[in-house]
């Protein structure tokens, strides 16, 4: 796990080919631990995952905010680039499985929250962003597999387009994974 000061371009959330930031155009200040703001304080902690796929801007894959855990859009794109339920055939003919990208995409989030000291049984609340509605059924399949009716909150909605032509789906969530208690000690009394 890495702290947010070694952020560097390379997410989910921007289209191909390009970097939408203009120069100076980020709101964080370079070498912080804390990532403050330029002119002001920000509350919480930035957490890059070691081993998984670098977000494609200047965004953490989780910020912890007191017990509560935000968890980026995150997509099925493995570290080496490629993506899960993503091919293609010798013709160039592309084959896209939206099982297989929420499946990929679900376990992905797990991951990254087992990072932070939780996993999917803390997540309370999910908004997935599917290119196209006729993939909610195989979506919502997958989703059932890992959630019931006793889990999170969840929205999902139709976008136009995801930041890769192969992307089917993104989600975010918030987790509620308490810190661990610190003794006085630790806590510096």
């Amino acid at each position: 796990m890495t702290r947010g000061d070694d952020l560097a371009p390379g997410g989910d959330d921007l289209a191909p080919g390009g970097d939408d930031l203009a120069p100076g155009g980020d709101d964080l200040a370079p070498g912080g631990d804390d990532l403050a703001p330029r002119g002001g304080g920000r509350t919480g902690e930035a957490i890059l995952v070691e081993g998984k796929a670098r977000p494609r801007g200047r965004f953490p894959h989780l910020r912890r905010a007191g017990d509560l855990v935000f968890v980026s859009g995150t997509s099925s794109r493995r570290p080496d680039g490629t993506f899960a339920g993503a091919g293609a055939d010798a013709m160039g003919v592309t084959d896209l499985d939206i099982r297989e990208q929420t499946r990929a995409v679900i376990e992905n989030i797990s991951d990254l929250l087992e990072a932070a000291g939780g996993g999917l049984a803390d997540v309370v609340n999910v908004t997935a962003y599917l290119v196209s509605m006729n993939d909610f059924g195989g979506y919502n399949e997958v989703y059932g597999e890992y959630f019931d009716e006793t889990g999170p909150a969840r929205t999902t909605v139709a976008v136009h387009q995801l930041p890769h032509p192969h992307l089917l789906i993104e989600i975010s969530c918030v987790a509620h994974i308490p810190q661990p208690t610190r003794t006085g000690k630790e806590a510096g009394a």
